[in-house]
């Protein structure tokens, strides 16, 4: 291990650059606790296509970026190019993955539950259309169908919410500027699950399951990256089928997807069924994300999981 060259992605520019300093911050910890060297490159996607150049391809690069660019496919597709090689999931699985509409269709033909939902063009968005979609799905949620961190989710319980939205649509919609779909998905008001996947021996292995119970109206990027906003339960206290079924759609979803490294799925569960929401090819490692909290409560240590990262991109 300590003969590889490593060299930390890290920033990215976006909605989400602070939480990748923070994943950052923690992996560049763990690294230096197991006495491997490493380099890191703040990434900017005017000119990472450049500035990877200045390395030779020796070196593994850990992904810590989150949001646009660094976790759909983009940056992968670069290093793939470069012949380097690199931790998570691939440009394709990348690709898939961060894009809901993508990642729907190709879990469409397993047993994975999913709430329905309809695709939007951003630049079709106006009240008629929301209140179209809302007499065919009833409450919805609106959300980037590109993006992470719970970014740019709005619901809508009521036409009281799509008529206040309404009145300063330009401005609401700016929110969604750089996104060209917007993903409408059925409200199902139930509880929050969240379940980690790592690979040992390139195998991948469910962890456990954590509820998620958030003092916001849900668990939004506020409460995922604010200390004290939303509290963990692990192992999330829902019946020992639902827990097991959890556990089986996030690997199923890893796998299918084709996801390296890991992964982190997303739930609601509700009416005694398990609703698959979103996959997360790159979830967060800050001090706060609930990947590490799963770990620790595997009795699996962070540095083994950033070894086991390494290796699985070799």
């Amino acid at each position: 291990m300590e003969k590889n060259k490593i060299l930390v992605l890290e920033g990215g520019f976006n909605e989400e650059h602070e939480v990748s300093l923070a994943t950052a911050k923690e992996i560049k910890k763990s690294l230096f606790n197991q006495n491997i060297e490493f380099k890191s490159l703040l990434v900017s996607p005017k000119n990472f296509d450049e500035k990877i150049r200045n390395f030779n391809n020796e070196y593994i690069c850990i992904n810590a970026l989150h949001g646009p660019y660094g976790e759909d496919g983009q940056i992968q597709k670069i290093l793939e190019n470069l012949s380097f090689k690199f931790s998570h999931s691939n440009s394709e699985a990348s690709k898939l993955g961060f894009n809901k509409k993508l990642t729907k269709k190709i879990l469409k033909n397993t047993k994975v539950l999913m709430v329905d939902h309809e695709i939007l063009e951003n630049r079709s968005i106006n009240k008629e259309k929301l209140i179209e979609i809302f007499l065919k799905l009833g409450s919805f949620v609106l959300k980037p169908a590109s993006s992470g961190s719970s970014f740019g989710v709005k619901i809508f319980k009521d036409i009281n919410d799509i008529n206040s939205f309404s009145k300063d649509l330009k401005k609401n919609l700016s929110l969604y500027k750089k996104h060209k779909e917007v993903l409408c998905e059925k409200y199902i008001q139930g509880r929050e699950l969240t379940v980690a996947v790592i690979e040992k021996n390139k195998e991948s292995v469910a962890l456990e399951v954590t509820e998620v119970i958030s003092n916001m109206e849900f668990f939004n990027y506020k409460a995922k990256y604010s200390p004290n906003i939303a509290k963990h339960i692990l192992p999330a206290k829902i019946p020992h089928k639902a827990y097991e079924t959890c556990k089986e759609y996030a690997k199923i979803a890893h796998d299918t997807i084709n996801c390296r490294g890991l992964s982190r799925s997303d739930f609601i569960y509700y009416n005694d069924k398990i609703y698959f929401i979103e996959i997360n090819t790159q979830p967060g490692l800050t001090a706060l994300s609930l990947l590490p909290e799963q770990l620790k409560y595997k009795k699996t240590s962070f540095d083994q999981m950033i070894k086991n990262l390494i290796e699985c991109s070799l």
